[in-house]
């Protein structure tokens, strides 16, 4: 490995020394080439290693030009010389840089929601306090208690407690996704990944394992398709010399780690013959034809225990005319025109599944012979096929997407073929479908109009893209409406990540650029994980619906008091700090519990929530202000006046602010809104599931909430700070009791709104039918 300087210390013409292993620091043109392979995965996409020459190119773009090393890719074998071109932010890599950053911020659709939430309560409550300060003024209140009375009435339609609690429920929606392998940056991503309706999904290394994996052989003893696991070395002479050539005919190095460093492809035969039980063998490297990019193949001369061979792989179009027999399992035979058409057609199966083909052969030398410069005379042994894996359970993920009603859109730099069969391996696409791909070369001919036309298929896929034709797509999706998640690795998916509603990048091969453009980071690189934080995303809106409901709830039952106390001249139900109490102290935790609920089993067969869907929409506002606000309601202010019928008083006697029967009324009020609150917190844990088909054991933070709760109202209640601070007096077991049939009302009233909601969803189906 050649010791390079950083990328800033390079200048235009300087002439650069690259080898195995190597960092490519600066664009740069190759003057001289030995059997180079480089990886463009950063900045292409394209997973399979690549051949470099320093021959002339024809090619109008420098990504796809074969003399041409680009600054952020690795040189996966050989070495070469080059010139330096461009530097900095001139790169290729450079100006993909520039392109992410020259995005557009997105806003996620909770931000949005939740701004537009805080509008409507800030408007409403302080028309409300305005209104009220002039009712209250006009029926002869002082200026000042007209203005306590306003201020009283903005505080009870406020729901202080609201923002803290969202920003703790997607806290712990991220701390989720972090056990499940998403690493959330931007905080409500953790909801707008809930809200997805397209995944534009890479290939490499998000579907695949980005590691290329022998899957296939044709072996030349059979003449038929074979497995890895089929080889059998130690007692089959021909599949020994294979896995002899598969061994040795390799230029790879051991790692510090003790793996190996070099050419994918070769890793993997090296790997396929150790797996095999190939015994160790003392072979000595004599000389070496190396790969060339214009021969396609490469050969190594050992001596071995049997006397010297050639040893000899490549693609099978460059090799296989250079065989004149074949190693059947009798011995050595023929190659026929008929066997060498039966080997074309198996290179031809193996192409059409999108893998990638190579053809090993040997040959046995004289002792005293002059060493070999060129391959002739070979004995054909097989073809090997080549794929990057499909991550284990990503088909089931892309079931399971489908079924929630998420589109797949596929856009990668990798080939078409390759990205086809991967597709039909995941489940993607159907065997029997040829699905439509869209190139890079012919997107650009595209116009805005045909490449949303292209989108509406069912499983649309574009290959060889640049960085700007996913940055484009990106953008069309999101002008059709969609909400879109993009997954990206390298340099070239920065700018679709910022300018998608949420980026996910990579945590294992994910580039630095990759990452700071994202919202989101996979720590497996599995897209497994992405149908994963899609459920627990969906999970957090569900959630944040759930203690809004329970908040507004409250908002009920302290605003009446007030309302009475305008229309009917009678002493204040509930005070402002005492309304504090509730929305800032009692409320708090119980709400931050019902946004640690976990997802509903149906959850993912469920379609995504369309964009026009609202966070408080007329259904909530119902549920919350025409229904459960009223039970609190009428519990607080009943109580309040059972207190004071109790104590003696009449209606039209004045009342001290300090006298002993107001304060106790007034707790009473306090301690009736704070006792359906617990009865409501179970109530909203499911708009339609009965509280009795509900698993509380679920979410032990429920009854941490209670706990919570009942200490505070109990310290409000009966400790002398709690008197003071809260304007409280001890009450009798009576009041306490007095609640209980409205707790219980609001119970069974729930309950029975609960069934006729799931009996009205139940018959719509059948009446559909």
């Amino acid at each position: 490995m050649s010791p390079l300087s950083p990328a800033m210390n390079w200048c235009l013409g300087d002439v650069i020394l690259l080898g195995q292993g190597d960092m490519v620091p600066a664009d740069c043109r190759l003057i001289e080439a030995f059997a180079l392979r480089v990886s463009n995965a950063t900045v292409t996409g394209e997973a399979m290693p690549i051949d470099r020459s320093a021959a002339p190119s024809d090619a109008s773009d420098i990504l796809r030009s074969t003399n041409a090393l680009l600054a952020g890719t690795s040189v996966l074998a050989g070495d070469g010389v080059a010139v330096v071109f461009a530097t900095g932010s001139h790169t290729e890599f450079g100006k993909i840089a520039r392109l992410a950053q020259s995005g557009t911020e997105v806003r996620s659709p909770l931000l949005n929601e939740v701004a537009s939430l805080s509008r409507v309560i800030a408007v409403l409550a302080f028309g409300l306090g305005l209104a009220f300060f002039a009712i209250g003024f006009e029926a002869g209140l002082s200026i000042w208690q007209a203005s306590m009375f306003g201020i009283g009435t903005i505080v009870a339609n406020v729901p202080e407690g609201l923002l803290p609690t969202i920003t703790l429920t997607l806290a712990m929606g991220a701390r989720r996704m972090a056990r499940r392998k998403v690493l959330v940056r931007h905080l409500p991503a953790a909801e707008t990944l809930g809200s997805v309706t397209v995944i534009c999904t890479d290939k490499t290394g998000t579907l695949t394992e980005n590691r290329m994996a022998i899957r296939e052989l044709f072996l030349s003893r059979t003449l038929a398709p074979a497995y890895p696991a089929d080889l059998k070395p130690e007692v089959n002479k021909a599949d020994r010399r294979l896995c002899e050539v598969a061994r040795w005919c390799q230029t790879v190095q051991r790692a510090k780690d003790g793996g190996w460093l070099g050419d994918p492809m070769e890793m993997a035969l090296v790997e396929m013959a150790g797996r095999a039980g190939l015994a160790s063998a003392s072979v000595q490297l004599v000389s070496e034809i190396p790969f060339d990019a214009d021969r396609k193949r490469m050969s190594t001369l050992h001596e071995t225990v049997e006397g010297r061979a050639m040893y000899t792989k490549g693609a099978p179009e460059t090799v296989i005319p250079l065989c004149t027999d074949l190693e059947a399992n009798k011995g050595v035979a023929p190659l026929t025109r008929k066997l060498r058409q039966r080997l074309k057609e198996a290179e031809e199966a193996f192409a059409k599944k999108g893998l990638r083909v190579l053809a090993l052969a040997y040959r046995r030398l004289e002792p005293e012979a002059p060493l070999p410069t060129s391959e002739v005379g070979l004995v054909f042994l097989g073809l090997v096929a080549f794929e990057d894996p499909p991550r284990e359970g990503v088909a089931e993920a892309v079931r399971s997407a489908r079924q929630a009603g998420i589109k797949i859109v596929i856009a990668t730099g990798d080939h078409p073929d390759t990205t086809i069969a991967i597709g039909r391996q995941i489940g993607l696409v159907r065997e029997e479908e040829m699905p439509q791909v869209v190139t890079g070369e012919r997107l650009h001919d595209l116009s805005d109009s045909q490449l949303r036309t292209a989108l509406d298929a069912p499983c649309p896929i574009f290959a060889r893209l640049a960085a700007d034709q996913k940055l484009r797509i990106v953008r069309a999706l999101r002008a059709k409406g969609h909400v879109t998640a993009v997954t990206g690795h390298g340099v070239n998916d920065a700018p679709a990540l910022k300018e998608a509603d949420i980026g996910i990048a990579m945590g294992r091969t994910g580039s630095d650029v990759a990452r700071a453009a994202a919202d989101m980071v996979l720590v497996d690189d599995n897209f497994v994980s992405i149908v994963d934080g899609i459920e627990e995303g969906r999970a957090v809106f569900d959630n944040v619906r759930k203690f809004l409901t329970y908040v507004l709830t409250s908002n009920v039952a302290e605003f009446v008091p007030y309302l009475a106390f305008v229309l009917f001249g009678i002493p204040l139900p509930l005070t402002i700090i005492q309304i504090l109490a509730v929305d800032l102290g009692t409320d708090l935790l119980p709400a931050l519990a019902l946004g640690a609920e976990k997802p509903h089993p149906d959850i993912m067969a469920r379609p995504p929530r369309p964009r026009t869907e609202r966070l408080l929409d007329h259904r909530l506002l119902l549920r919350a202000y025409g229904f459960l606000g009223l039970f609190e309601a009428a519990a607080g202010m009943t109580a309040y006046s059972f207190v004071l019928w109790q104590g003696g008083w009449a209606f039209g006697e004045p009342l001290a602010a300090h006298a002993a029967l107001y304060l106790q009324a007034t707790t009473a009020c306090l301690v009736a809104i704070v006792l359906l609150q617990i009865v409501n917190v179970f109530l909203c844990r499911d708009e339609r599931i009965s509280l009795f088909a509900q698993t509380s054991l679920g979410n032990p933070l429920i009854f941490v909430g209670i706990a919570f709760e009942i200490g505070m109202i109990l310290a409000v209640v009966y400790t002398q700070p709690g008197n003071a601070l809260f304007g409280t007096a001890p009450l009798g077991w009576q009041a306490w009791l007095f609640v209980g049939p409205f707790a219980a009302a609001m119970l069974v009233s729930e309950e029975a709104r609960k069934w006729i909601a799931r009996s009205r969803s139940s018959r719509k189906p059948s009446e559909k039918g």
